[in-house]
Formats: C-alpha cells, sequence, structure tokens
C-alpha cells in the first residue's frame, strides 16, 4: 500500500496526468459526436435498410484517444528516467517488481476512471444527436451495448499499460511514445494497404488495436475477422507480455 500511495501521489500532483486524462474524455466525446452527427438521411436514406452500427460509430473516438493513454503510462516511468528520480523511487522501495506493479495499478485506475466518463457521456451525447436523423439511440441497458462500453473502457486502459511497458523496456519515454504509436496507428495502416487478403485478414486478427477494436461491435457479429473478446484478449495478451519482459529488465538491469 505504501508504494501504491507513492505511485498515486506521483500521478495525482502531475499536471500532465490531468491534461492528458482530460483530453481523452474530450477526444472520445468529440469523435464520437461528430461520427454520430455524420450519419445522415443524406448517407442513410433508410436506417432499417442500412443495419448501420450505431454504437460502434459513437464510439469511435476511442480510437484516437488511445494516443494520450499511450502517452500517460509512457510519462509515467519515462519521466522518471529522463530526471534521474528513478534512482530516488528505488531506493525508496528496493523491490522493483513492487514499484512496476504499484504504477500499473494506480494507471489502470485512472484510465478506467476516465474512460467509464468518456464512454458514458460520447454514447449519451450520441442519444441526443442520432434521434434526430431517424436512427435509434444506444442503450446501456443493452447487452451488445454493454459489451462495446466496457471494453471501450478496457481498450483505454490496457493502451496505458502497454505504454508503461514500453517505456520499462526502451527507458526513454520518446521512444516508447514512437514504438507506441506505430503499434497502435501504422501497422492497422498496413494491414489496409497489404494487396494479400490473407494476410489482411491475418493482421486484423493478431494486431493489437484492429482485433481489440471489434469489441465494439454490436451487429454483424459474423462478419468480424476475429470475435470481440477474443479480439480484445488479443491487446491484453501484447500488454501484458511486454509488461511481464520489462518487470524481467526492471529486476536485472542497473537504474
Amino acid at each position: 500500500m505504501r508504494s501504491l500511495h507513492a505511485e498515486w501521489t506521483k500521478l495525482r500532483t502531475l499536471p500532465s496526468t490531468w491534461w492528458l486524462l482530460a483530453a481523452t474524455v474530450v477526444l472520445t466525446t468529440a469523435v464520437g459526436a461528430a461520427a454520430a452527427s455524420s450519419l445522415t438521411r443524406d448517407v442513410c436514406p433508410s436506417p432499417s435498410a442500412c443495419h448501420e452500427d450505431t454504437v460502434k460509430l459513437a464510439l469511435t473516438g476511442v480510437w484516437l484517444s488511445q494516443a494520450t493513454c499511450l502517452v500517460l503510462g509512457a510519462l509515467s516511468m519515462g519521466a522518471e528516467y529522463g530526471t534521474g528520480t528513478i534512482t530516488t523511487t528505488l531506493t525508496a522501495i528496493p523491490i522493483r517488481t513492487r514499484v512496476l506493479a504499484a504504477k500499473a495499478t494506480a494507471l489502470m485506475a485512472l484510465t478506467a476512471a476516465a474512460g467509464a466518463v468518456a464512454t458514458v457521456t460520447t454514447l449519451w451525447t450520441a442519444g441526443r444527436i442520432l434521434p434526430t436523423n431517424g436512427f435509434e439511440a444506444p442503450t446501456l441497458t443493452d447487452t451488445a451495448t454493454l459489451r462495446a462500453t466496457a471494453g471501450s473502457i478496457l481498450i483505454l486502459t490496457l493502451v496505458t499499460l502497454l505504454g508503461l511497458s514500453l517505456a520499462t523496456l526502451l527507458r526513454d519515454t520518446a521512444a516508447a511514445i514512437t514504438l507506441g504509436l506505430a503499434l497502435l496507428y501504422v501497422v492497422p495502416l498496413l494491414a489496409d494497404l497489404l494487396p494479400s487478403p490473407t494476410w489482411q485478414h491475418r493482421l486484423q486478427r493478431w494486431a493489437p488495436i484492429p482485433a481489440a477494436l471489434s469489441i465494439q461491435a454490436t451487429r454483424n457479429l459474423n462478419h468480424l475477422p476475429i470475435a470481440p473478446w477474443p479480439g480484445l484478449g488479443v491487446l491484453a495478451a501484447y500488454a501484458a507480455g511486454l509488461l511481464a519482459v520489462g518487470a524481467v529488465l526492471f529486476r536485472k538491469r542497473d537504474a
């Protein structure tokens, strides 16, 4: 608990933490509202015939706000290496796995809270916009909507852990953010550009973000490259695997 309290104190006293969490909420809500507003009768004259997944559309902003979560996770460890305060941290708490576990727990709690606010707000906002264009509003009482909402919160939380893991491995904030952004955005872009449909399908199944975003789908699940929960499991495996490797190196290397 002392380790957790120490990491919580570090996070809450850094202005960047609150700016990044606020950006997560704002980006998720703003992009979701813009996506919901784009669905009009001009685009889809008959809502019943279009079968538009309005829940997934409303949660589009998660694809952008995950970047702020990645930066938050990378800064929590990378900043300590950059300023040299990691030495002070390890002097106060010599058990390194405890330090890393405390950082991960504090980050998960903060990101999950911000993610919950962001997803509920964006669904509420979309629920006000969509009916004006003749489309059904998402409702949290629906099981598929609840899954998409909970899954989106988990995506943001796991991406934060991914940033922490990369910063622990690389011991550099800029390098961790660069590599993390490549995983989040460049790999999915490559999946769309590959000429082979087989490799496109494989990347959509095994790249962390294309697979994880399947959790947001509430319609046409049989057309997804990977089922919703297994898709989220792919991202969880990346985050947990990199965190485990980072923990081993964190213990073995000098500060």
